[in-house]
């Protein structure tokens, strides 16, 4: 499972969203800073920046 915390690059900010894989992830987070924080341009270098915040979420059974 992997995790992404918007905090970690926009300042303040508590959304987060996980899923079973980065590439999902980074669609959800690509599409929330469409929409919460009015980027209408996802430059190659933003992608970078979510992925590199990319979570493992460890689970415990």
């Amino acid at each position: 499972m992997k995790e992404f915390q918007c905090g970690t690059l926009v300042p303040g900010c508590r959304w987060h969203t996980f899923a079973e894989d980065q590439a999902e992830v980074v669609r959800r987070a690509v599409e929330h800073m469409r929409e919460a924080h009015g980027e209408t341009e996802m430059r190659e270098s933003m992608i970078e920046n979510i992925k590199k915040r990319v979570t493992d979420l460890h689970q415990t059974a």
